[in-house]
């Protein structure tokens, strides 16, 4: 199974989300793209088996991958304090790969409900959908 994790900023959702992976999940493939290359640093450090930085390589990566996993702001352009490109989102949006997409309120987007929940909880909400997944 070909996983791809995105995280921007720090990549500090992105380093959590393959630890918890590759823990949980062995035998997974994870591919990492941050959209800089602090946040990919910190996914390589996680474990990922590949990584790449930018634009062209969250295009390229959503159309190979099987699951696409990261915060919800990689469908919205512009967000993550416009890390996210238009065609970075369309490109995760228009990818035949399933979506796991972690709700975060950020960037001037609330997500009703949300509130509540602690990052971790949220984090195994979206580990235990990818083992259903798989």
């Amino acid at each position: 199974m070909r996983i791809l994790v995105i995280d921007a900023q720090g990549g500090g959702l992105g380093k959590q989300l393959i630890s918890r992976i590759k823990k949980e999940i062995p035998e997974a493939f994870i591919t990492a793209v941050g959209t800089n290359s602090a946040a990919a640093e910190a996914m390589r450090k996680a474990g990922a088996d590949e990584t790449a930085t930018g634009e062209n390589s969250v295009i390229v990566a959503s159309r190979r991958a099987e699951i696409i996993v990261g915060p919800i702001g990689i469908v919205i352009a512009d967000s993550m304090i416009g890390e996210v490109t238009p065609a970075m989102a369309a490109a995760v949006a228009q990818s035949p790969a399933k979506r796991i997409l972690i709700p975060f309120c950020n960037c001037d987007n609330y997500i009703a409900g949300v509130d509540e929940f602690q990052t971790g909880h949220l984090i195994s909400c979206a580990i235990e959908k990818l083992k259903k997944e798989m």
